[in-house]
């Protein structure tokens, strides 16, 4: 088939080395013009936003070169994997943006055909059926530094290879009692090729085959062989797969296939500070109670930062941000934060809500009068209007924007001052009502100037600030639930114990939040931008009639800051 003309070939803004790779191979016709990739997923997890790096990749790359990407669940493991999972990876990617048409596959759909293969290797005395035990096998592979040795099972004939490994398939033999290798060589420097397992034995049942296998073939086995099935072109893998290429390509050369073969390209993988990507340890925080599931809006799943309230917009374009590159490195969590306030910035609007409410009681206002004042919805989108929000004689405010002895430049409310209330008048304040017990303010009395609604004062006096607050008699009861990192070490991975490191401040819940009366049909998911507190999402799990926000992320990134002081 001839290499597409300069015409036809696909425009690519901002090319990396695989794409780079990949228009060099439509040029030279290595590939032909029909360009498949696959983002092979194993149904044991969820998937983290380390997954949404290569699912960009994988989908990004075919989408650009005029292919497919196939969805190919990993399914070799029925211990660790069910339908619950394949169904969430699902769910996540079509929410990230991506779809794959037809072309949903699973390794379970090909174990037929890899069994008849696996025994063609047997026939070619290229595999054999190991009796050692795990522990056996991996004292006999050998160090980095020391060749392996040969199991003495090794050179046992093609003919009682064959005759066990039916055996093994029939249900024989219990777990642990057998597995089959590949002939390779146990003096490789690569151990990848020192006699790789292929096939285990166990008799538990899978999401998708049932009770119909008690055997199941290793990952490393499993997968080249099902990118041949697929007619992958391009198998783009991260970097710690770089090591296991020489393993699938002997494969591939073992059965004889032939050409064209996947071609396997590496990329880094991606790595967040303060955060750990491993699904183990993702689990493992599941399973210790550590968070409330693998939604946790702390956690780094696609799930998790859907329910904090990160859009798929920005984990594209933060996944576009960092690019693609051949060595691992690590990336500050700091840019994908950047990423969500860039898009919340411009899609969500903004409302005006108290998370720990002080009273203010506005003596000259009248006390049955209510106004409305026009609020802007989103000053970065004109089109989004204004809203009326009620205002009458008893407000709140944040209790952090009043001090009764401020320092020399704190410039919001104190007694005697004077500042703007948003969109609405100037307010000064005029007592302090305290707990007579303890001491503690737990009311304000204020007076307001009636001639600067919504603007400046006529006499053409200055305030240094300008407050949020809510109307006392309209405002609607909220939780509200200020979310930060989970780890307050920048890599809690590379510790004894990751535990050691979680972050006591990851959460807090404010329970007593007051929030503006136009929130009062705020649908699931919805996402606003709390004015001078930062964005939130409504939480999807809230019952109806109880409004519960999750933080998204902060207006500003103070993380450095508060790292400094630990």
């Amino acid at each position: 088939m001839s290499s597409p003309s300069a015409e036809s070939r696909p425009e690519t803004p901002a090319r990396d080395f695989i794409r780079e790779i990949v228009a060099q191979d439509l040029l030279t016709g290595r590939k032909g013009t029909d360009i498949v990739t696959r983002f092979p997923p194993e149904p044991n997890g969820r998937l983290h936003i380390g997954h949404a790096k290569a699912i960009c990749i994988d989908f990004g790359v075919a989408s650009e070169f005029g292919g497919r990407c196939n969805l190919r669940f990993d399914d070799t493991n029925p211990v660790k994997e069910s339908q619950e999972y394949v169904d969430q990876i699902m769910r996540d990617i079509h929410w990230l943006g991506f779809d794959w048409g037809p072309h949903l596959y699973h390794a379970s759909d090909y174990f037929e055909q890899l069994y008849e293969w696996a025994e063609q290797l047997i026939r070619d005395g290229k595999a054999y059926v190991d009796s050692l035990t795990a522990d056996q096998i991996r004292e006999h592979r050998g160090t980095l530094t020391e060749p392996g040795k040969d199991s003495p099972y090794r050179n046992r004939t093609p003919e009682e290879n064959r005759d066990l490994f039916r055996r093994m398939r029939a249900g024989e033999f219990e777990d642990g009692a057998h597995v089959l290798r590949a002939r390779i060589d146990m003096a490789s420097g690569n151990m990848n090729m020192r006699d790789p397992v292929m096939y285990r034995i166990r008799k538990t049942s899978h999401q998708r085959t049932g009770d119909a296998w008690c055997i199941y073939p290793m990952y490393d086995w499993a997968h080249g062989q099902s990118d041949y099935i697929e007619r992958v072109t391009y198998s783009l893998c991260s970097l710690e797969y770089e090591d296991h290429r020489p393993l699938y390509d002997w494969y591939l050369e073992a059965l004889g296939l032939p050409r064209p073969r996947p071609r396997q390209i590496e990329f880094a993988r991606l790595n967040l500070n303060y955060t750990v990507m491993s699904k183990r340890v993702l689990l493992e925080l599941v399973e210790g109670g550590k968070v409330s599931g693998w939604d946790d809006p702390r956690m780094p799943t696609i799930s998790g930062l859907r329910r904090r309230g990160y859009t798929a917009e920005s984990i594209r374009a933060f996944c576009e941000r960092i690019g693609v590159a051949k060595r691992n490195n690590v990336v500050d969590i700091a840019n994908l934060e950047h990423a969500v306030r860039e898009d919340l910035n411009i899609r969500a609007p903004r409302v005006m809500a108290v998370l720990r409410p002080l009273k203010v009681v506005i003596e000259n206002y009248p006390e049955d009068h209510v106004d409305h004042v026009d609020v802007i919805n989103n000053p970065e989108d004109v089109s989004a209007g204004t809203r009326k929000v009620p205002f009458a004689r008893e407000i709140y405010i944040e209790r952090d924007d009043f001090m009764e002895n401020p320092p020399k430049k704190f410039f919001r409310l104190s007694p005697g001052s004077e500042v703007r209330l948003r969109c609405a008048y100037f307010l000064k304040c005029t007592g302090v009502v305290k707990d007579p017990a303890t001491g503690e303010v737990t009311e304000l009395r204020a007076t307001y100037d009636p001639s600067t609604r919504g603007g400046d004062a006529p006499d053409g006096r200055k305030v240094k600030a300008t407050l949020h607050w809510v109307p006392a008699r309209h405002a609607l009861d909220a939780e509200v639930r200020l979310y930060d990192r989970l780890f307050n070490h920048e890599d809690p991975a590379s510790t004894d114990n990751y535990l050691d490191h979680l972050n006591p401040k990851s959460l807090e819940t404010l329970r007593t939040a007051k929030v503006e009366p136009s929130l009062a049909d705020a649908e699931p998911g919805a996402r606003y931008q709390f004015e001078r507190l930062g964005y939130f999402a409504v939480d999807p799990d809230a019952k109806p009639g109880a409004l519960v926000f999750n933080r998204t992320v902060s207006l500003r990134d103070t993380w450095a800051k508060i790292a400094g002081k630990g």
